[in-house]
């Protein structure tokens, strides 16, 4: 199988879907490997380093998506790279499908076979291609929300951890999976007061067990939530539902009960966000006020770590990818029922229930298409 690794074109995202060492995996099992010239420098690789590796350089995009049967990449693509996709081509990335539409009607015309990173799920029930990133936006989203909680950002001007004699910052922490407990990880660990709010009780029983004593866990309701952002000086979004939009639990009337120049930062803005008034923004700009409340609604919050999110995605994604080319399509989904579940969209058909309920576009089961 060929396979073709594009340079990412969305905005500071730095990240690239394959090492040089990938390249030489999969050439070790039979496989060609196209990469876009300077497509691995912004995560610290040289075009010399993948021609090491066995890789062709190439110097366009369109004839990466030509010559490849299989395309690796980190985001989703965008609409300059929509005609550049073939019938029967793999595409393999994140995608987020519940929070475009448009994005979702061009792969559908497309005809191309859509495997998703973030829906690719094990016997466990783990998201193992979602973990690594959700990991590292976890960490970052208390990195981001501590910066612009001061004042030359626009913030109340509080230390997260506050000093001797000063309390310290309030942080609420929407959702209890791996972008939330990272979060309080971090935000705990510089000594904030924080709450993580969610509906599993078994997963808040294990977090009251691990966490220190300045993290709570809190039933998720709409009067408790409504209590935690009000006292927060910063709002973390971690709610995820794999594969489908997020649900909306901060609505547009609960921002007057927030503080002043609070912050929140929706992690779940790549799945349409869990707050109402939330919406994707950029790392150059990444914030906007509303109601008096701090926005953070960057969609690919680990681009701006590029050398760790390459490396730690990488390390997760490579065995699938050598396997899909190992396989092909469909026979991969035969021997390996992650990678079915990663199958999002199927030469024209929607085989996601999610992304359907979404847009209520039809759905057909996988098992139809393949």
């Amino acid at each position: 199988m060929i396979v073709g690794v594009p340079k990412e074109i969305k905005a500071n995202e730095n990240r690239v879907s394959l090492l040089p060492v990938g390249a030489e995996l999969l050439k070790l099992h039979g496989h060609s490997v196209l990469v876009e010239t300077g497509a691995g420098v912004g995560s610290g690789f040289s075009d010399d380093d993948y021609k090491e590796s066995g890789a062709e350089i190439i110097e366009s995009p369109a004839e990466v998506y030509q010559r490849a049967d299989m395309i690796l990449k980190v985001k989703e693509p965008l609409p300059s790279e929509f005609d550049l996709i073939r019938e029967g081509q793999i595409l393999f990335t994140y995608f987020h499908f519940a929070a475009s539409r448009p994005l979702t009607e061009a792969i559908i015309k497309s005809r191309c076979i859509a495997i998703a990173y973030e829906t690719v799920q094990d016997d466990a029930g783990r998201l193992p291609l979602l973990e690594p990133m959700s990991e590292v936006a976890g960490r970052m989203s208390i990195q981001v929300g501590a910066k612009h909680l001061e004042k030359l950002y626009g913030g109340i001007g509080i230390l997260l951890g506050g000093v001797p004699g000063v309390e310290p910052a309030n942080v609420a922490i929407l959702g209890g999976g791996i972008v939330g407990t990272n979060a309080a990880k971090i935000a705990a660990g510089l000594g904030a007061r924080v709450s993580i709010l969610d509906i599993n009780l078994e997963r808040m029983r294990y977090l009251d067990d691990v966490m220190p004593r300045n993290v709570i866990t809190i039933m998720s309701n709409p009067a408790n939530i409504r209590t935690a952002i009000a006292e927060a000086d910063l709002v973390v979004g971690a709610v995820l539902i794999p594969g489908a939009k997020a649900p909306s639990l901060i609505t547009r009337d609960m921002l007057k009960l927030m503080k002043r120049n609070s912050v929140i930062v929706d992690v779940a803005v790549d799945q349409g966000g869990c707050v109402e008034t939330i919406r994707a923004t950029t790392h150059e700009e990444p914030t906007y006020q509303i109601d008096g409340v701090i926005h953070y609604g960057v969609a690919n919050i680990p681009g701006a770590v590029p050398m760790t999110s390459t490396k730690a995605l990488t390390n997760v994604t490579l065995p699938y990818a050598i396997q899909i080319a190992n396989n092909g399509f469909p026979d991969i989904c035969k021997v390996n029922a992650a990678v079915a579940k990663g199958a999002n969209i199927v030469s024209g058909k929607l085989t996601h229930r999610g992304v359907s309920e979404a847009f209520n576009i039809p759905y057909t089961p996988l098992e139809s298409c393949t």
